[in-house]
């Protein structure tokens, strides 16, 4: 906790943004961090609330030790914080930055809508400790001998790979694109995250000894039997990459495209890559419609608006959220309730009870999306179509799970009911003895920390299975 009256004393105070105006001319990043003195206020209301519900289950997935490293910012000890925080958490700056925080949610604090700036407070000690020099290379002082390889550098593959080398393994990490981060570094935004946060990980993951292979894609160009062959444990951290297909009439017209295409290309072009012999896809000047009220839909706002569409409408099939949510039937949990991203507020439409229906074209290209109305059981209500213009029209409605062609149909694994790579999250074992899956590969769409925490038990797994012991946290 950090101070016991500190909650009756001081405001919730959030970072503040950019002005909407400004901060659309660039890809940057734009919060407004607040200064130290404000910080400590703020790690001052963390309570002492008997069941700190932040870092439980219902809150944080990594098992961050919130109210410890509150005290810590408190009582102005920040290397220590940076400890902590660092104990559980690989990555404390990119959840600070993208995660949604549940944590928040879960805080007792936010029975009155006060919650403390968890969120807020963890990207200060994470940026702090980069800052002051904190963030260290931790080279393992004896070596297993034990070679494991890593199948993608998303967030799991990463934060795995790094464990499995500290535990002193010799780890050998494969992506199939030219640079680390998977959807960190080519599906979220540079204006959500820098990717130079990815760079500094990477470099110190080298320094701890993991080994990086890019444009390597196993299934593909290398199979999975060669891995097995090479390395005593494999692990697969591959994502969940096929988007969920809505199957619209008029999506094959040009100018009808899934979210992630557009994402990576502005990534691409940002990172200097090349986008190769895709089409470009860019927003500028067009009347631009995304279906879909999730993160990635709103990442395609927020990039249209910065690539200057003309126009941005977002359309959700669900029925518009309360303002509040009902915290006695939903707290700790995460609740429905109406939010409101940066890019949503940088000026898009938002329509709420809106059904696709099709959309509409000449001269093969899209000119329009036909839409409906529907009722509480997401049925179109007859008499309530209407008709947005639509040069481009982004489909983001989610991911369906792991993509089947290279990797899937190669090592021929068993899945389950959803196309998820099958193992369970204790040993995180596929039905091959060597192989093992974790990440959005096995659980399916989910958050960066999920991936996080996933990477790191699986590790431990690892680590135990070929050690017959382990010291790592579970």
């Amino acid at each position: 906790m950090g101070k016991v009256t500190g909650f009756l004393e001081y405001d919730r105070q959030e970072q503040k943004y950019q002005l909407a105006g400004e901060r659309v001319r660039h890809f940057r990043e734009f919060t407004l961090p607040l200064d130290t003195g404000d910080l400590r206020k703020q790690a001052a209301r963390c309570m002492d609330c008997g069941i700190p519900f932040c870092h439980g289950p219902t809150g944080c997935p990594v098992h961050n030790q919130i109210p410890d490293w509150n005290d810590l910012v408190f009582a102005d000890d920040w290397e220590e914080a940076a400890r902590n925080l660092h104990s559980t958490n690989n990555f404390p700056e990119f959840t600070g930055r993208i995660c949604p925080a549940p944590c928040e949610e879960a805080c007792t604090l936010n029975l009155e809508n006060q919650p403390v700036t968890i969120k807020t407070i963890e990207q200060a000690i994470a940026d702090t400790a980069w800052d002051k020099g904190w963030v260290r290379p931790e080279i393992p002082t004896v070596r297993t001998g034990k070679r494991v390889a890593v199948v993608g550098s998303g967030p799991a593959g990463m934060a795995a790979a790094q464990q499995l080398a500290r535990a002193g393994h010799d780890v050998h990490l494969f992506e199939r694109e030219p640079k680390a981060g998977g959807l960190l570094r080519y599906g979220i935004p540079d204006f959500k995250m820098e990717k130079h946060h990815i760079d500094r990980r990477v470099a110190q993951m080298q320094a701890e000894g993991v080994v990086f292979h890019y444009g390597v894609d196993v299934g593909t160009t290398v199979s999975l039997n060669s891995l097995e062959e090479q390395f005593e444990a494999v692990l697969l951290t591959g994502g969940a990459e096929a988007p969920r297909d809505p199957q619209l009439p008029g999506q094959d017209l040009a100018g009808v495209h899934f979210a992630m295409p557009f994402l990576v290309q502005q990534n691409r072009r940002l990172g200097g890559e090349s986008i190769g012999d895709e089409a470009p896809i860019h927003a500028g000047g067009k009347h631009v419609v995304v279906i879909g009220g999730g993160d990635t839909a709103s990442d395609c706002v927020g990039t249209s608006f910065r690539q200057g569409a003309l126009s941005v409408t977002q359309l959700d099939i669900r029925m518009k959220p309360p303002e509040r949510e009902d915290k006695l039937t939903v707290w700790p949990y995460w609740p429905t309730k109406m939010r409101t991203s940066s890019s949503q507020a940088e000026g898009a439409e938002r329509e709420f009870q809106a059904a696709t229906l099709r959309v509409e074209g000449r001269n093969g290209r899209a000119t329009g999306v036909v839409c409906a109305r529907v009722d509480e059981r997401r049925r179109p209500v007859p008499g309530s179509e209407f008709v947005l213009p639509a040069d481009l029209v982004f489909m983001a409605i989610g991911f369906a799970g792991p993509k089947a062609e290279g990797l899937i149909q190669d090592a021929a694994l068993d899945l389950d009911r959803r196309g998820n790579v099958l193992a369970d999250d204790r040993d995180y074992r596929t039905s091959r003895p060597k192989v093992y899956v974790a990440g959005d590969m096995r659980r399916g769409q989910s958050l960066v920390v999920w991936a996080i925490r996933e990477g790191r038990q699986a590790a431990r797994s690892i680590d135990e299975a070929l050690m017959g012991a382990t010291v790592l946290p579970s």
